[in-house]
């Protein structure tokens, strides 16, 4: 690892560190300058989670539809909700919305999971969190190929040319989720509760989006309460989800101008936790 503590800003005296605009610039020129250091690691993640199972990385494919299996039991056969071709509706939730939690869950044990290194070497630690969200698109693009097979072999005449959006929203999606990682893994350094809080909330997050049902849903329910309804239009994942949706299942476009804006707001996301991860940074050590 070719780390020179001189001229790492990380560890300047409090009187020389850079201003906000300083820090983000900073943070991010940190990734770029470690790119092939955060490919080794995105690389050796991948590796052992592949070998620390029976099935090894065959898991990314199986773990989907297994969850996908589960829905369909719980809302077709038990609440008897009538939802055409819901296996794939469900799946178009499923997909990304592993990718996000495999995502957060790492994150959160990025920085706190490397305590040995942290204190022996000087390094920008934001690449940790960053190495942890990229190694967590595998689990998207492997569960690609459940999806297209279902695409192909059970809903052809679902099949369309709008597929082609997907690697579109899927930027969005790693925008909003790498700031979201830098979030908890700096969290995680000084509240080790974050990991236990973590689960409930995301499981909540997820109930909460339009991934077990359909907008239609939301919509008849936010005329008796419009609450609901505001809440739903604030919540991004109600149209991540949608866009997937759109594209996968209905055979539409994204919601360009929704998704936009998604867009626009977690690039303001990913920059401020950027600027927090920076700011906390030169503390992990002490606190780890």
């Amino acid at each position: 690892m070719d780390v020179t503590p001189g001229t790492t800003a990380s560890f300047r005296s409090s009187a020389t560190r850079p201003g906000p605009v300083g820090l983000i610039a900073e943070g991010f020129a940190d990734i770029w300058s470690r790119r092939r250091l955060i490919g080794y690691l995105v690389r050796a993640d991948l590796k052992k989670k592949g070998a620390d199972t029976l099935f090894g990385n065959l898991w990314w494919i199986l773990d989907p539809l297994l969850q996908m299996l589960v829905y369909v039991v719980l809302v077709e056969f038990i609440f008897h909700r009538a939802q055409a071709d819901y296996p794939l509706f469900i799946f178009c939730a499923i997909l990304p919305w592993k990718w996000f939690t495999s995502s957060v869950y790492d994150g959160i044990s990025s920085v706190v999971g490397q305590e040995r290194l942290i204190k022996q070497i000087h390094f920008p630690k934001i690449i940790l969190p960053v190495a942890s969200t990229t190694a967590a698109v595998a689990n998207f693009g492997f569960g690609l190929i459940p999806l297209f097979s279902l695409l192909i072999l059970f809903y052809p005449q679902r099949l369309t040319w709008h597929v082609v959006f997907i690697p579109l929203i899927a930027v969005v999606q790693f925008t909003f989720t790498l700031a979201f990682s830098f979030l908890v893994a700096a969290a995680n350094v000084f509240f080790r509760d974050v990991g236990n809080m973590a689960r409930h909330l995301m499981r909540l997050w997820f109930y909460l989006s339009p991934a077990l049902y359909s907008m239609a849903v939301v919509q008849e329910e936010a005329k008796k309460n419009p609450i609901v309804g505001d809440l739903m239009a604030l919540n991004p994942w109600t149209w991540i989800f949608e866009s997937y949706r759109n594209v996968i299942y209905n055979g539409l476009y994204p919601y360009w101008y929704h998704l936009a804006a998604v867009f626009a707001i977690s690039l303001a996301f990913l920059a401020l936790t950027t600027l927090l991860f920076k700011r906390l940074e030169p503390a992990f050590a002490k606190v780890l």
